[in-house]
């Protein structure tokens, strides 16, 4: 699109001198610019003319103008007029289109006589004139001619003329006089002089423009704030500020033209909305006489001086006023090629006008609005297709599609009307009607006279006869359909079709009315627009009754019977329908019609009982069934049928009645979805909109332009299902036949909830699952097919068994516990002589108590009977008589048992195990500490219902846990006993006892505990203390029985006879051989050691017994009748208090005699002061390399990392594994050869060296007086 020459302004037609004009006539065309008026030389300017119009646009000049408003490049060209007085504005003319904006003289006198006697008085006579009228945008222009000036030598030169204009005119607008020197001759002077007068001339223009427009800027303005005073008229303020838009449409700046007409729009409709509000202005009465004509908008010439006039003399009415107004925003969005705009806006326009005229009251003849907007919406799309190639309309239809649909929708009204779509045509009032409609519009405009086919003559056409509307309805309907459909706006097509749909069913053709509400009723469905639902089910429901479509036609009924969008009268019609149907007789066939149960009535939930759905065989289930009829009235139904599936589970444990239980419902109710009638996604089911404040800001100031809301999730609402498949009416309905049918006859369904109650009985084993269910009316079944979620309930057939199970969490040895017997009879039905039999065991008697019972369960865990239970034993059977149970019942009682170890909890220690035995020993009872030790006992139970024995198992745990210690003073040695409560119960001890295996009368066991009971809590210890005596020598190795009577807190009395605990051990070579002694002394002269300096430590090891047998290895030596042995000192401290100076550690040779002793001199420094403990001794067999009781060293480990690893007890003589090895050592064992065999260490067994100096301490006092003290105190 090219856009048009400016739009219609005003020529002023010149006229003679002589002639008296009182107001210039207007003429508005296409061609008008700014005025110049031109005064002076009229000969001179009309040579130079054609060359001023043409060069004074070519250049562009920008436009700066007020308020901050964005500067523009413009074109000028201007409308040079002949001089006169009359085109001068008189006072309150407000006209800017014959305004002059410039006055120029024009004069090449260049004798200063002639100026003198004429031109000045004639350029005198002109300013006055111009200052009479406060004109103050002049040009004074001197042309200079070369050949003039060849003609009179004798003048002055011209700028003297020049200079007398200005002194006597210009005297502070020296600016004002311009000399255009030869302007007809082709040179570059003459050039220059062109370009620096238009430059001047396209300046003061400019000047003019901003000084002028902004005046009348400010006076419109001034004008609009008075819109609130009484008098204040819109159409004379409608005037003034079109008045400036013609002046920007002639300056070509079209978007300030059409931000004009905006403002005068957007002020109107806020008028009117204020009315509707009850807020109205006096002038809007002019606006709300009737309507008479609604010949439609006139977009084909730029104004519509008729609607002009109209509404300068306040005769317009709404209609005139808008069409006006429009065309004129028609035009120029034209001009700015935005085509689309048009149509967007004539859309608004036309729904606007049709509220206004709501709001005003107007009163508008029938059907003349709808002339008036179809009319408007072909003329629209007529103008754009005019100035548009057909290429760029189909790109564009989304943006006309719109008033094609608006355009059917008015014709369709049009043709209710008048008749034209009724059945036997228009009557007589209808052709009135048609008359009158046709008179509104008046006669054709000239402009589209010879269009074929202009919108006037198609609406004329299309009342004329009932087949010229149908031709024209059914061409726009397909026309906008494919329209809606080729931009994906398939709502909107379909909307279009559901009209045609009734056009059709008017016109009695129901086939092609059945297609497009189908299609419209599978798109609301899938969106779920309910009402848009009902209404075309009802209309889809009339066109299947027309085509006899029964089937259908019932399945549709019952939907808008259950449709609660429908009044009650319309739903009992369609239900009675229905009823009408079911009750006719059947053809002979025998065949029933199947509808889809949904609408019909819904399945709310089920209840099963039992809860849990799971029966024996034999067994009865109760299923009840909770309908909704959503029908509007009562329903008497012949038959209500569930379809049952019955399957038989591969894995075997699914029969069983344990399993089942755990894994079934337990409260035996079973809701289904609550779905609305006839939506395939109902609102309920669509997720919640998602709202968001939009702002939209200016990007060059942040002001704020629009504001809305946003919805995000816009795609998952409105989101569509094409591809389903029908959502109406269920194809291929069918019903399974099976031999399993649960059936209820002769049931009355009241209009709401219903309950249905079914009874079966378990027959065959196996799962039964609810697929379908079915009611009968008559020769007619409305059936759902398919029952979601998945029902199901078990029959089950269970062998009988047995269960024995402690009451608690643990069984504890040594005191009565109960433990429950659990019979469950299955299939089996207990007799009177039926028994359990018991094997008999010596270590788990069974107590039994006379009031002992036994309790029958049914199978749903309810109490049914109690019975004494029978037990009698005899040497080695147990007999538990059981009472009398029927089948799938579940015999419980409890008995009590007392686990009586046979064999006593023995606990050995080993010496001799190996470095590794003794950390995985370690380890082992470190994980073990907390827990108790247990003892498995099988039991063989005869069934009477079974040939094979069962054999169970009961685990007891040993609620103690003994360890001892062997304590030493000197040669005096005590047994000490740890009884430790590993249970959570607590307990009563009592006849603790300690003896010898031996029987030896040299030994003396003397107890030292208290003689009362005991108490011993849970998680706690008591010990027990024995110290052993021997008048004669005892053998190295002695054999220990500890044990202690026990029972729980409080007491049970039992007849049998408890035993009590036993603990076993035995002690190894517990004889003291040496005792070691040490003695730290202050130095010379001292009372007290001092940390930092030198003590004296003394270490004396004697020898207590003479030659043992356990003195007899390899480290004994025997020369001459004298015995020795070698042992291995260190003196180690642990924690750090002392520093040993010198050798820590040695190798000495100890003759094996009584009170033979050996000392050792070494020097210690206390490092702290306060009282310290002495450092340990530690003493250690000293072996050769072959000894089979030591572990073997490597040699490099031996030298170069100077450690020993020596296997020792766990004692308070050896408490680490290592021992740091001194020159001595090194001495002893030749090290110095490596690869040699190393010497052996061997720890003594506890008791065998006894420290008289462990636990004593040494004062040890600070060497200096400091300001800070550190004590150790241990």
């Amino acid at each position: 699109m090219e856009p048009a020459p400016a739009a219609a302004t005003e020529e002023v037609v010149g006229v003679e001198e002589e002639e008296a004009v009182e107001a210039p006539p207007v003429i508005y065309t296409m061609e008008n610019k700014p005025i110049v008026t031109c005064a002076g030389d009229q000969n001179l300017f009309s040579s130079l003319y054609p060359t001023l119009s043409q060069q004074l646009p070519r250049e562009p000049m920008e436009w700066r103008r007020s308020y901050g408003r964005a500067p523009k490049m413009i074109h000028l060209e201007s409308n040079f007029v002949q001089f006169k007085e009359e085109l001068l504005p008189k006072e309150g003319n407000k006209a800017l289109l014959t305004f002059p904006f410039l006055h120029i003289y024009w004069t090449e006198c260049c004798d200063t006589e002639v100026y003198k006697a004429t031109v000045k008085d004639d350029i005198t006579k002109w300013q006055n004139v111009l200052k009479v009228h406060s004109s103050m945008d002049w040009l004074i222009v001197v042309v200079e001619c070369d050949a003039k000036k060849k003609n009179k030598t004798n003048i002055l030169p011209r700028t003297s003329i020049v200079d007398k204009i200005r002194n006597d005119f210009c005297n502070k607008q020296s600016d004002r006089c311009v000399v255009l020197s030869d302007p007809l001759k082709d040179s570059s002077r003459s050039q220059e002089s062109w370009n620096a007068f238009l430059t001047k001339l396209r300046t003061l223009l400019l000047m003019s423009f901003t000084k002028n427009l902004g005046k009348f800027e400010d006076d419109m303005r001034t004008l609009r704030e008075k819109r609130t005073e009484p008098g204040w008229s819109f159409c004379e303020y409608f005037m003034v500020q079109e008045e400036l838009a013609f002046v920007f449409e002639m300056l070509q700046q079209f978007e300030d033209a059409l931000v004009q007409y905006d403002e005068l729009d957007a002020l109107f409709s806020q008028y009117v909305v204020n009315f509707g509000a009850g807020d109205g202005a006096n002038w809007l009465t002019f606006f709300c006489q009737p309507v008479r004509s609604w010949n439609g908008l006139v977009l084909r010439k730029p104004i519509d001086m008729e609607k002009r006039e109209l509404i300068q003399n306040q005769e317009a009415t709404l209609l005139d006023l808008r069409s006006y107004l429009f065309s004129r925003q028609c035009t120029l969005l034209i001009f700015l090629q935005r085509p689309w705009e048009v149509s967007q806006r004539a859309l608004e326009l036309l729904h606007n006008c049709v509220q206004e005229l709501k709001l005003l009251e107007v009163s508008v003849p029938p059907g003349a609005l709808d002339c008036w907007v179809f009319l408007s919406c072909l003329e629209v799309l007529q103008r754009i297709e005019g100035c548009c190639d057909r290429s760029q309309i189909d790109a564009n239809v989304s943006h006309t599609v719109g008033l094609w649909s608006y355009a059917t929708e008015k014709l369709k009204s049009l043709g209710y009307l008048c008749g034209l779509v009724s059945e036997n045509g228009p009557n007589s009032e209808d052709l009135n009607r048609t008359v009158d409609l046709l008179a509104g519009l008046g006669a054709e405009r000239p402009e589209t006279a010879n269009t074929a086919q202009s919108p006037y003559k198609k609406l004329k056409e299309a009342l004329s006869s009932v087949e010229a509307f149908e031709k024209h309805y059914l061409d726009l309907s397909h026309a906008t359909i494919e329209m809606y459909t080729n931009i994906g706006r398939i709502r909107s097509a379909k909307l279009v079709g559901k009209d045609l749909a009734e056009f059709y069913m008017k016109k009695r053709s129901p086939q092609k009315a059945e297609v497009y509400l189908q299609g419209a009723l599978k798109t609301y469905l899938a969106e779920g627009w309910a009402l848009l639902i009902t209404h075309t089910r009802k209309q889809l429901a009339e066109c299947q009754k027309h085509l006899g479509q029964i089937e259908n036609y019932l399945q549709t009924s019952s939907l808008l019977a259950a449709d609660t969008n429908l009044t009650e009268e319309e739903r009992k019609h369609f239900c009675q329908e229905i009823l009408n149907f079911a009750k006719e007789p059947s053809d002979g066939k025998g065949q029933k019609v199947i509808l889809s149960m949904h609408p019909f009535a819904q399945l709310k939930n089920l209840h099963f009982d039992p809860p849990n759905a799971v029966i024996h065989v034999g067994g009865t289930l109760s299923i009840e069934l909770t309908l909704v009829n959503q029908m509007p009235i009562t329903v008497s139904i012949d038959q209500i049928a569930i379809n049952v599936h019955f399957s038989i589970e591969k894995n075997s444990y699914r029969k069983t009645a344990e399993w089942l239980t755990k894994h079934k419902i337990s409260n035996g109710i079973i809701s289904f979805p609550n779905e609305v009638v006839g939506f395939s996604l109902s609102r309920s089911s669509l997720p919640m909109l998602e709202l968001y404040e939009m702002y939209e800001r200016s990007p060059s100031d942040n002001s704020l332009n629009t504001t809305g809301i946003i919805c995000k999730n816009v795609h998952m609402l409105l989101r569509r299902q094409e591809s389903s498949s029908s959502l109406e009416i269920p194809t291929g309905l069918s019903l399974e036949d099976g031999a399993h049918v649960l059936k209820c006859s002769n049931v009355i369904l009241e209009s709401g909830v219903n309950k249905i109650m079914f009874k079966t009985q378990g027959k065959e084993p196996g799962t039964y699952t609810l697929r379908q269910l079915c009611i009968s009316v008559g020769k007619m079944q409305f059936a759902l097919p398919h029952i979601y979620p998945i029902v199901q309930y078990d029959v089950y057939s269970q062998e009988p068994q047995l269960k024995v199970e402690p009451c608690s969490d643990i069984l504890l040895a040594g005191i009565p516990q109960k433990v429950k017997f659990t019979v469950t009879t299955g299939h089996y039905t207990m007799k009177n002589s039926d028994a359990l039999q018991l094997s008999n065991a010596d270590a788990m008697p069974i107590l039994y108590h006379p009031e002992s019972k036994a309790v029958i369960y049914s199978n749903t865990r309810e109490k049914t009977s109690e019975a004494s239970l029978m037990i009698q034993s005899s040497e080695k059977i147990t007999s538990i008589s059981l009472p009398m149970a029927p089948a799938y019942h579940v015999i419980a009682f409890e008995l009590e048992v007392l686990y009586l170890p046979s064999t006593p909890v023995c606990m050995v220690e080993n010496e001799n195990l190996s470095g590794k035995e003794l950390r995985r020993t370690s380890k082992e009872k470190d994980s073990s500490h907390n827990r108790m030790a247990t003892i498995d006992q099988k039991v063989t139970i005869d069934c009477p219902w079974s040939i094979y024995s069962t054999i169970i198992a009961l685990t007891f745990s040993i609620p103690f846990k003994a360890k001892y210690s062997l304590l030493s003073a000197g040669k005096r040695k005590y047994i000490q006993v740890c009884v430790q409560n590993m249970s959570e119960i607590c307990f009563r001890l009592s006849d603790s006892n300690l003896k010898s295996s031996e029987n030896c009368a040299d030994l003396i066991l003397d107890p030292l505990n208290s003689k009362a009971e005991q108490h011993i809590y849970s998680k706690q210890a008591v010990f027990f203390v024995w110290e052993l005596k021997w008048t004669k020598d005892l053998p190295s190795s002695l054999q220990c029985q500890f044990s202690v009577s026990f029972c729980s807190a409080p007491s049970e009395e039992h007849s049998l006879s408890l035993k009590p605990y036993i603990y076993e051990f035995q002690l190894e070579n517990f004889f003291t051989l040496y005792n070691v002694k040490a003695e730290i002394s202050p130095p010379l002269g001292a009372e007290y050691c001092k940390t930092g300096s030198l003590c004296s430590l003394e270490v004396s090891i004697t020898r207590l017994s003479d030659l043992l047998d356990v003195d007899k290895d390899e480290a004994l030596t025997e020369s001459d009748g004298y015995c020795a042995t070698k042992l291995l000192y260190e003196v180690v401290d642990n924690s750090s208090n002392w520093a040993v100076c010198g050798k820590s550690s040695g190798v000495i040779s100890m003759p094996v005699a009584a009170q033979a002793t050996h000392k050792v001199h070494m020097e210690v420094m206390p490092l702290f002061a306060g009282c310290l403990p002495i450092p340990d001794v530690r003493l250690f067999k000293y072996l050769p390399h072959h000894s089979a009781h030591s572990i073997q060293l490597d040699a490099d480990s031996w030298i170069e990392n100077d450690n020993l690893s020596v296997d020792k007890n766990v004692d308070d003589q050896a408490d680490n594994s290592s021992i740091k090895s001194r020159s001595s050592v090194h001495s002893a064992t030749s090290a110095e050869h490596k690869g040699l065999p190393m010497p052996r260490l061997q720890s003594f067994s506890p008791g065998q060296v006894f420290n008289s100096s462990a636990g004593m301490q040494v004062l040890v006092i600070p060497s200096k007086d400091d300001h800070i003290l550190e004590v150790n105190v241990t």
